[in-house]
């Protein structure tokens, strides 16, 4: 396979943020695409935006069983061969370790790590009859290093990560082709949507303070993010980084394995003294 445009693409995620802005970007190169998100609002505002083939469905990523169908649907809809699984659908929760909800906790590796696991187990199967596409995983720069109060979300992403790195080993041959994404701050709805305890600084004192920081700090477009995986994508990038810093925390982590959170404090004071 030279290239995932004019094939079909799944998503999931789609109806917000970095798989809404993929959708998009990938119809406008040819694919038809197959979209799935729990938010059926958005999931339509999505499908309303492209004008070639769509395939809707709603979708708990949590649900193998709704994931083994939305493939079967997938395979019997697809106008061209399936080029790109993009398992996108993410979540979080902010909370210390000490008093963390354990309810909290799972549902955040659920739908991270599970929902990836179901998108792979349901499509796979395909990509392997077919003898080629790929499978892009959504990681995080949280997949890369551990960061206070992200315990659940960063344990998810590592998680994702290794999955996938295991996943491309034994594609090896087959034609099919694994990797993994790792957005940076990418201004999408992930902290809006997010369930909330406590922060690490003590900054905020509710979920809609949180967010509003974070989309002052977020820089990376979900379009400039859809870019980046859709250039990675074809390029058969293993590890693709979106974002300048998740480059920058990729290469922080390679050089500084266990001080690295002592440069991040650092220049997180220097931010904060700006403000």
């Amino acid at each position: 396979m030279s290239s995932i445009n004019g094939r079909t693409a799944v998503i999931t995620g789609a109806g917000s943020g970095i798989g809404q802005a993929t959708a998009r970007r990938l119809a406008a190169h040819g694919c038809p695409v197959a979209l799935a998100d729990w938010n059926e609002e958005g999931l339509q505002e999505t499908a309303d935006s492209i004008s070639g083939p769509v395939l809707v469905r709603k979708l708990d990523v949590r649900d193998r069983q709704g994931q083994m169908a939305f493939a079967a649907d997938v395979k019997e809809w697809m106008p061209a061969p399936l080029g790109l699984v993009f398992n996108n659908a993410g979540v979080t929760v902010m909370q210390g370790v000490a008093d963390a909800s354990p309810e909290d906790d799972q549902w955040v590796f659920d739908v991270n790590f599970h929902g990836v696991q179901h998108g792979v187990t349901a499509f796979l199967p395909i990509l392997l009859e077919q003898r080629s596409g790929v499978i892009a995983n959504t990681s995080s720069v949280f997949g890369l290093i551990g960061f206070p109060h992200q315990s659940a979300y960063c344990a998810s992403k590592f998680a994702v990560r290794g999955y996938t790195e295991a996943l491309r080993q034994e594609l090896r041959g087959t034609g099919v082709h694994a990797a993994v994404v790792h957005p940076g701050g990418v201004k999408t709805n992930i902290v809006a949507n997010a369930r909330f305890r406590s922060d690490y600084h003590g900054d905020h004192a509710d979920l809609a303070s949180a967010a509003r920081e974070f989309a002052t700090v977020a820089r990376t477009s979900p379009e400039r993010a859809a870019e980046i995986i859709h250039e990675g994508v074809e390029k058969q990038k293993a590890r693709i980084r979106v974002g300048p810093d998740a480059v920058f925390l990729d290469l922080l982590v390679r050089f500084a394995p266990s001080k690295y959170y002592n440069v991040i404090e650092r220049l997180e004071s220097v931010v904060r003294r700006g403000r």
